[in-house]
């Protein structure tokens, strides 16, 4: 026997009920709802417990969201040591060598770590122990 000529067992597969198609599919006009009443209706809203409260107006609400909220992408003056001396080091640059996945926001430098390079940074944010450890390396800060 061949792969290709493999069969299904007899009356293991059947065709799908297409309800609501006529008297003689056999699952015609009520389509097996039943008469009335509200399962035989189309729908109920999403969450509906029978009027009894929802979950999800029962479980008590904290906290707040704010819409204009910026995230920074965090890149650490450590991680920076791996460009060659003189690099202009700009978001676009750090998307390319895999440093930062994306620039969501714009890019904040944290001093966190060594640099021994001298290097031109072009960045959103620097916090302060950054901006002393790249232009104590010898280096420049730009903000962008």
């Amino acid at each position: 026997m061949e792969m290709n000529e493999l069969k299904a067992a007899e009356g293991s597969r059947s065709l799908r009920t297409r309800k609501g198609r006529g008297r003689s599919a056999g699952k015609g006009k009520t389509a097996g709802r039943g008469q009335k009443g509200q399962k035989a209706r189309s729908k109920t809203r999403i969450g509906f417990e029978g009027g009894q409260m929802p979950l999800y107006r029962r479980i008590p609400k904290r906290g707040f969201n704010n819409i204009n909220r910026k995230e920074y992408a965090v890149v650490n003056v450590a991680k920076l040591d791996a460009f060659d001396n003189d690099t202009e080091v700009t978001p676009e640059l750090l998307v390319e060598s895999g440093i930062v996945k994306s620039v969501k926001s714009g890019i904040k430098i944290l001093g966190e770590g060594e640099l021994s390079k001298k290097l031109t940074v072009k960045a959103n944010k620097f916090s302060k122990t950054a901006q002393s450890t790249i232009e104590n390396a010898g280096g420049k800060i730009e903000v962008i």
